[in-house]
């Protein structure tokens, strides 16, 4: 039995380095995770943790600075294989969807587990939300999580490049262009009571 349908909005941050001289066999390693479990369009659970990086343990000013993260932050932080823990507890190898926005979330994701050898926990559905946004509207280019949602009229939740915090931006997204699909794809003409919010299109092709 596969159970109640979830979807996992997920946000990680990463290690950068200084520049473009980057250190020998650097990648980057998750250093914050978000997530956001849903259920029902219900939020039935929030994670927020920092991640002890392994290979390069030391932050680069840069990256403190992009990210307002500490050293003391990251040290004081989960273990990698503990939050590869924490995702194994969803289950959603039978019932998931993990929803990102962009890719990169979970090519690091698969480096990281590569290099901790460790299996790779979310064997399910992945959505990159960033794409869906483009197709749905037609953007040549894709657009900045933020960005997106400004384009609805809204604002994103707390901070940017905070995990748990650009987990709920695209879950606040991901509603909005459902809601705006499900519109779109209604056959008969919408009542007074139906009415969604279509600011981003009425945005984009207002002249």
């Amino acid at each position: 039995m596969k159970g109640t349908p979830i979807h996992l909005f997920i946000d990680f941050e990463f290690t950068m380095p200084e520049n473009r001289n980057y250190p020998k066999k650097f990648f980057p390693e998750i250093i914050e995770a978000g997530i956001v479990a849903v259920e029902k369009d219900k939020i039935i659970q929030q994670y927020s943790n920092y991640i002890r990086p392994s290979a390069f343990p030391t932050l680069t000013n840069r990256c403190k600075s992009f990210l307002n993260i500490s050293q003391r932050d990251v040290q004081n932080g989960a273990s990698f294989v503990e939050l590869i823990d924490v995702l194994n507890t969803y289950n959603v190898q039978e019932r998931g969807t993990v929803v990102t926005w962009g890719n990169m979330d979970m090519k690091v994701l698969r480096n990281n587990c590569e290099y901790h050898g460790v299996p790779f926990p979310l064997t399910c559905k992945h959505v990159d939300l960033s794409m869906e946004y483009k197709k749905f509207f037609g953007d040549q280019n894709q657009t900045g999580l933020w960005k997106a949602v400004q384009e609805y009229g809204k604002e994103g939740t707390g901070k940017h490049h905070r995990a748990l915090d650009d987990a709920l931006t695209t879950f606040n997204i991901f509603r909005l262009v459902e809601k705006d699909k499900s519109y779109l794809a209604k056959p008969e003409p919408t009542t007074i009571g139906d009415r969604i919010d279509l600011s981003k299109i009425i945005n984009k092709f207002a002249l």
